[in-house]
């Protein structure tokens, strides 16, 4: 962000024929710091000065976030899913965090049970809450993540019952699988034959 800003605003400065004193005077910073910060030399530079220098030379700055790293996961979470690994048949190789396939990809499956020639990817949802938003993420990672289905598991709470019930169409729609059944091809060291809510 820095590297691609300070030319930025560098550039607009210039135009508006405003001196690197002028700028400074106007943030309340010193004209060194604002040449540090053209240069994208300035790593500390925080959101609300790199705004203000934007406004000041004409320019606004907007800043979002987007899916990227993945989280940092707690004991819980490595609990739940540790859980689904005790049920696999043997023969099943269990893998943690599978980037999906591509460069520069930053996303990744929580888990991925493999057979002799299939993928499931797994995913753990602690404290789910948005339906549409779950699914719609799924179904990116599903199209780019090479896998023959997935396997949603979450833990046995109230937020989880809750949650069932006021998405139970469309879950029902997008794992058709009943957990039963996916638990008993799992166990045996078969593909499951399609997506499926595991709760534990």
């Amino acid at each position: 962000m820095l590297r691609t800003l300070g030319p930025e605003l560098r550039l607009a400065r210039a135009s508006g024929g405003l001196s690197v004193a002028s700028v400074a005077r106007e943030a309340g910073i010193s004209p060194a710091e604002v040449s540090r910060i053209e240069r994208a030399q300035a790593e500390w530079v925080s959101v609300v000065t790199m705004a203000k220098l934007c406004a000041i030379v004409g320019l606004d700055l907007s800043v979002r976030a987007y899916p990227g790293v993945r989280l940092i996961r707690d004991a819980r979470h490595a609990r739940v899913l540790e859980k689904l690994r005790q049920l696999l048949h043997a023969s099943l190789k269990w893998s943690l965090e599978v980037p999906l396939p591509g460069s520069g990809e930053q996303r990744a499956w929580d888990a991925m049970i493999r057979g002799s020639d299939w993928r499931f990817g797994v995913e753990c949802e602690l404290n789910p809450l948005d339906g549409q938003n779950l699914l719609r993420r799924l179904h990116l990672k599903i199209r780019d993540g090479l896998v023959d289905g997935v396997v949603l598991v979450m833990p046995d709470t109230r937020q989880t019952r809750i949650f069932r019930r006021e998405y139970r169409q469309q879950l029902e729609t997008e794992f058709p699988i009943k957990a039963s059944v996916a638990f008993g091809a799992l166990a045996a060291g078969h593909k499951p034959s399609g997506s499926a809510v595991i709760v534990l």
